[in-house]
């Protein structure tokens, strides 16, 4: 049994990673989630080869200009690669755009990316966007154009790593000097998180917004909840009454489900919920 989420965009359902249970298309963070209270360590797998579920850096080439930390009197919750006005930006892994919007007094034209390993990340300071909110998009897809739009003295693209709308320092996951992943796997912990209370002595904003934005709308739609879809992969010998009935479910709805399929082919996938 394999279970997933997908959230209904634009009349259709959408699949989007299982870690999360609401879709907002407006704010950076609504989950309100303090990472320095999670108990226990999560292992996420940052790339699935079996998938064909793969890693690319957001640049052909990223110098950082700023890092992850104070700058001034607030905190930074990403850092800045440096890039020419229309460089092509790239998604870092597979995903769903869940937010493309304008916000003058901070990161101007951005992109947030719900990926399948659990992450998020942002890319801000945009000349253009190019994928709209729902776009499913591949590692190494085209997303964007780079540039210096809102709260930006020069051209850089804005990029920050977040789990569960908490930001993580970009370093810890990525070699930006030689261009690439550390790992294909990252653990997060609560000690990710420790720098918070530093952020907040020095005005860093809050903990579950980040930036403050100033592009939203009187008329922002609610957050959507993602509704859970379970799998059943289809075994040598399996029937769509013993699927049914191991799973507690009518062959009227396992059919109504899995519309076309009369004969149970072996590696296929049946919806079972």
């Amino acid at each position: 049994m394999e279970m997933s989420e997908e959230v209904l965009i634009d009349s259709s359902w959408v699949k989007v990673a299982g870690y999360y249970s609401i879709w907002d298309t407006h704010s950076i963070n609504p989950y309100h989630v303090d990472g320095r209270r999670f108990r226990d360590s999560l292992n996420l797998k940052l790339t699935d080869a079996s998938r064909e579920r793969f890693s690319q850096m957001p640049m052909a080439a990223t110098p950082i200009t700023s890092g992850f930390g104070f700058r001034g009197y607030r905190w930074h919750f990403g850092v800045d690669l440096d890039l020419e006005t229309g460089d092509s930006v790239k998604a870092v892994f597979d995903g769903v755009v869940r937010i493309s919007k304008w916000d003058g007094a901070g990161y101007g034209n951005y992109l947030l990316v719900r990926h399948y390993n659990g992450l998020e990340t942002l890319y801000g300071h945009l000349s253009k966007a190019l994928v709209p909110v729902g776009t499913f998009v591949k590692a190494g897809q085209l997303i964007a154009l780079g540039g210096s739009t809102g709260h930006s003295s020069g051209s850089h693209l804005h990029f920050e790593v977040r789990y569960q709308g908490n930001p993580i320092n970009p370093i810890q996951l990525y070699d930006f000097p030689d261009n690439k992943l550390r790992k294909d796997n990252f653990t997060i912990t609560s000690a990710l998180f420790d720098y918070y209370s530093r952020a907040l002595q020095r005005g860093g904003g809050s903990l579950t917004g980040g930036r403050r934005s100033s592009g939203g709308s009187s008329r922002r739609s609610e957050p959507k909840a993602a509704r859970v879809v379970v799998t059943h992969r289809v075994r040598s010998g399996d029937t769509l009454s013993e699927v049914a009935e191991k799973y507690g479910v009518g062959l009227s709805t396992l059919k109504r489900l899995n519309p076309g399929v009369k004969k149970l082919q072996p590696g296929k996938k049946l919806r079972i919920k």
